[in-house]
């Protein structure tokens, strides 16, 4: 089953849920903010992407720039990383698509239809 972690007031995160059902593919919602992802799933989330973890932070969102994180993250441990993610679902990159063999980060309709329709 394919887990949509999603905030839904995201403009992104409305255009990637319609875009599963027009495709009539089956998931699971999840609130990012009512059900934050633990820092224990983001580690499994991102050894299983292949992504930097730089990537899992939403580097547009309003907190991430009312904390400066993009002077602070440089610095900090990974494990720092995980906690901050961990602490506020606005800091992660969403909609966030988990499934048994990938994790997508954001929508690119490309790279879901090669993820997803395959």
């Amino acid at each position: 089953m394919i887990l949509f972690v999603e905030y839904p007031k995201c403009s992104t995160c409305q255009k990637a849920k319609k875009w599963l059902e027009s495709h009539g593919i089956e998931f699971t919602d999840r609130h990012i903010v009512e059900e934050n992802p633990t820092a224990e799933e983001l580690k499994e989330w991102h050894s299983r992407s292949g992504l930097e973890l730089k990537k899992f932070f939403n580097t547009s969102g309003l907190k991430y720039k009312a904390l400066e994180l993009k002077d602070k993250l440089p610095v900090m441990s990974e494990e720092e990383k995980y906690e901050l993610l961990a602490s506020d679902g606005m800091l992660v990159k969403r909609p966030v698509v988990v499934m048994d063999n990938k994790i997508l980060l954001g929508f690119k309709e490309k790279e879901w239809e090669e993820a997803l329709l395959d």
